[in-house]
Formats: structure tokens, C-alpha cells, sequence
């Protein structure tokens, strides 16, 4: 199961997992009927099912419901991964950040990834692995995205710590940090995307494919002892 799978990092996810076998349930916004085709249609391509969910996951009773269909449809939830985000660029400071922007990033980074992960862990069998996405940005803040960095901050912490308290049920939890990703999300929300990207040390934005990997492997038996971690594909930008 993965949020935000229409485009970008997640929709590559979903085909990623499908070429290793993997049926997929993914959700997408309800305006992006299309693009979630688009990934349906990539991840039946590979043979494997794709079920395609509208759903807005800052509503605790949607989250709710997910959860209810992936475990109708599937009988379990082997994988969850918790992509979908939010930002938007705000250049002109904390002041022009408002209460309804700062809402929606919280409720849509945090509070859908919150209780995602509560309402799947009792159909997660052992084996099983949540797979958070966090961001170059929880350790390197830019200014202009200050509330989104600080979901991605939240969301090592969060990752770190239910690592633990579900270590002794034999699920795993990890998160990919990845550093610039070319994505629709750019310039749909950041003001100038010319250098976007250039300032890692690779010199360019990374593709939603080269992101993809991190993730299967993170759910792979080759990565059994590897739990409360944080797996950093930033292009070079060296992190904690």
C-alpha cells in the first residue's frame, strides 16, 4: 500500500514493487483521476493488480477506511508506504505562511502518516515493513519550505521511534530521505525551478526512478537487519 502514487517518487515505488510481484493499492487526490490511470496502468503492465483509491488522508476517518479496503482486498498489508506530501514555497517568510498552508502540511505529511501506520499495524504480519518518506529537508531546512522541513524532521523522529516500539512484533520501519526529485510537485509549488536541483553535488535533480530501489530494498529480506534507519539518496549532500 502506498500514498501519493499518482506521479513522482510514488507512482515509480508502485511500479518498482510490482516488478518484484507485489500487488499494489495506492491513493491519489481526487482531481488526479488521470495520472492515477497512468500508474494503474504501469503497475498491470508488470502483471500484477493495481487498485487505484481516491482518498484525502488528512481526515482520520478516510485514513480509516483505507486501511479496511486494502485488508478486504488483500487480506493483509505486507508493506505500507507512507510517500504522500505537501509543500509550498513561501520566500517572503514565517509571515507569509498561513494557518491554512500550515494545516494542510501537518495534517497531510504527519497526520495521514500517523494513522495510516496505527490502523495498518494489526494486518502488517511479521516480515512486514513501514517505509516512510522523509527529505534532504529535515536536516538541511531551506527558509522558504520551513513547514514542510519540518514534517520531514518529525518524520525521522516518528520513524525512529515506532522502530522500536514494534521491533518485537518483527516489523520493521525505515524511511528514504531523498535530496531534490524532479516530481510534478516542483513546479506546481516552487517559484523558480531553473536551478532547482544544481546545488547537490551531483549537480542535478534526481528522477522519481532513481529513488524507487531504496524502498524495495528497505522491504526486502536483504534487509532484515536493518530497522530505524534512515536511507539517504540526497546526490551527494552528506547527512547525520
Amino acid at each position: 500500500m502506498i500514498t501519493g502514487a499518482d506521479s513522482g517518487i510514488g507512482r515509480a515505488v508502485a511500479l518498482a514493487f510490482a516488478r518484484e510481484g507485489a500487488d499494489v493499492l495506492f491513493t491519489h487526490l481526487a482531481e488526479e483521476e488521470d495520472e492515477a490511470s497512468k500508474t494503474s496502468q504501469l503497475v498491470e503492465d508488470a502483471g500484477r493488480r493495481a487498485i487505484a483509491v481516491s482518498c484525502d488522508i488528512r481526515a482520520e476517518g478516510n485514513c480509516r477506511s483505507l486501511i479496511e479496503k486494502a485488508v478486504g482486498e488483500f487480506g493483509r498489508i505486507d508493506i505500507l508506504v507512507n510517500n504522500a506530501a505537501y509543500q509550498m514555497s513561501q520566500p517572503d517568510g514565517i509571515e507569509a505562511i498561513s494557518t491554512e498552508q500550515f494545516d494542510r502540511v501537518m495534517h497531510t505529511n504527519l497526520y495521514g502518516m500517523f494513522w495510516l501506520s496505527k490502523f495498518a499495524l494489526p494486518h502488517i504480519p511479521e516480515g512486514g515493513s513501514i517505509i516512510n518518506s522523509t527529505s534532504v529537508q529535515a536536516y538541511k531546512p531551506s527558509p522558504h519550505l520551513l513547514d514542510y522541513a519540518m514534517t520531514k524532521g518529525a518524520i525521522v523522529t516518528f520513524t525512529q521511534g515506532l522502530a522500536q516500539m514494534v521491533i518485537d512484533r518483527g516489523i520493521r520501519v525505515n524511511a528514504v530521505a531523498p535530496g531534490p526529485v524532479w516530481t510534478p510537485l516542483i513546479p506546481a509549488t516552487l517559484p523558480d525551478t531553473v536551478e532547482f536541483g544544481k546545488q547537490s553535488p551531483l549537480g542535478r535533480p534526481a528522477q522519481p526512478v532513481e529513488m524507487a530501489p531504496a524502498y524495495v530494498f528497505l522491504a526486502s529480506p536483504q534487509a532484515s537487519f536493518i530497522t530505524a534507519e534512515i536511507v539517504n539518496a540526497t546526490g551527494g549532500t552528506p547527512l547525520p
